[in-house]
């Protein structure tokens, strides 16, 4: 079983990849625009359904590392919230964990300052300029 997060971002899809692929590295491996749509459609998906701009992102996905993940303009819903989740990054060492933190936060909102804890080295929360809430982590090593 594999389990993948799908972001919506009304809009403003291919600006969070970029964002994504200068911040984390992240690398395209499929995107997919309304207008190439094989059938085509005349209203949006979701509770918006007005019609979408034929250059939004019907479908991508996107790897940070090893993960998969996928994105789309398609809920036209108005502004995109992304709350009751956070995705987690985990570091290599403290200075990658506070050049992520940083970089996710250009534009965006610190939830909690990068600290040392109790069960990491680096630890801290950000939400980033698109409304994604983000964990940066250099978690201390298992006992």
């Amino acid at each position: 079983m594999l389990v993948q997060s799908y972001l919506f971002f009304n809009g403003r899809c291919e600006e969070a990849i970029a964002f994504y692929q200068k911040t984390l590295g992240a690398q395209v491996t499929m995107m997919m625009r309304f207008k190439e749509n094989p059938e085509p459609m005349t209203e949006g998906c979701g509770p918006g359904g007005g019609a979408i701009p034929g250059e939004n992102i019907m479908h991508a996905s996107f790897k940070i590392g090893e993960t998969e993940v996928m994105a789309s303009d398609g809920m036209e819903s108005g502004k995109p919230e992304f709350k009751g989740f956070s995705l987690s990054l985990t570091a290599a060492s403290d200075a990658e964990a506070q050049r992520l933190f940083k970089a996710l936060g250009d534009g965006g909102k610190v939830e909690m300052p990068m600290d040392k804890t109790f069960f990491a080295s680096s630890f801290g929360m950000v939400v980033d300029r698109f409304g994604v809430s983000w964990m940066v982590i250099k978690p201390l090593p298992m006992p």
